[in-house]
């Protein structure tokens, strides 16, 4: 199974989508500045995620996530859709 998610962080109220095969080691890896592109924005929360069969599902719809260009839209993607959350990790 793959994830796809949307991190957001508490420092600069950003938001990052990415995919996954495993969303609480990933996320992990973010909160320990492992991933350049999200490093300078630690701590991150997980505010939305769901889960696809195949990478290609999950990659179509990270690509599609992606083309909203600003923070409002992504706001209102994540209170329009259920927020299918987990423990957060570390």
């Amino acid at each position: 199974m793959y994830f796809v998610y949307i991190i957001e962080s508490e420092k600069g109220k950003r938001f990052y989508i990415g995919q996954t095969e495993d969303i609480e080691k990933r996320v992990e890896r973010h909160n320990r500045g492992r991933s350049l592109s999200t490093k300078a924005y630690i701590p991150w929360v997980l505010k939305w995620w769901k889960e696809y069969e195949t990478r290609s599902e999950a990659v179509k719809v990270e690509t599609a996530l992606k083309r909203i260009k600003n923070r409002e839209g992504i706001k209102r993607f994540v209170n329009e859709n259920n927020f299918r959350g987990v423990a957060q990790p570390g």
